[in-house]
């Protein structure tokens, strides 16, 4: 069995610029990195995930990448305005802990463009939100997930009990 990397996927600010016409142009290059990567699996963590049924968010994506989509993470509501920090990558744990059996062991990496919501920022792909996903993003993504299959990215261990902090 392959073991599987994880990509947890925004798109405004990732797969297009952040508060221009949403036509997703940086998305075939994101899709040509994740086609190099046969265990590469995307989760959408966008707020998009909030408007739109998993069946519509995979239709922008080309036929072959689709079936690469995992999922999209569960939406958590803070309770307090402190909470938000982070909150995307506690909402990606909790998608991570219900679907592999060792979450500290767990391959995965964010594409975001607010490097606030995700505390691991050694996971993060921090893209421009001016400009979306560029060469430049693609060449950082194709390196995390290269160093994920090949067992050479070791990033400090979390403890599951702090994602529901």
């Amino acid at each position: 069995m392959t073991r599987h990397s994880y990509i947890f996927m925004d798109f405004d600010g990732v797969t297009h610029p952040w508060g221009e016409v949403e036509d997703f142009r940086s998305l075939p290059l994101i899709e040509a990195v994740v086609r190099e990567f046969e265990e590469a699996r995307i989760v959408i963590s966008s707020d998009w995930r909030m408007l739109f049924s998993l069946q519509k968010l995979k239709a922008r994506f080309a036929e072959d990448i689709q079936v690469r989509i995992a999922g999209a993470t569960p939406h958590l509501l803070p309770k307090q305005g402190a909470e938000l920090h982070g909150l995307r990558e506690r909402e990606a744990m909790l998608w991570l802990a219900q679907h592999e059996q060792d979450v500290e062991a767990a391959a995965w990496c964010a594409l975001d463009d607010a490097p606030g919501n995700w505390m691991s920022r050694s996971r993060l792909v921090l893209t421009d939100f001016k400009r979306g996903f560029t060469d430049e993003d693609a060449h950082a993504l194709r390196r995390m997930l290269l160093a994920f299959r090949e067992g050479e990215l070791t990033l400090p261990a979390r403890r599951v009990a702090s994602f529901w902090a």
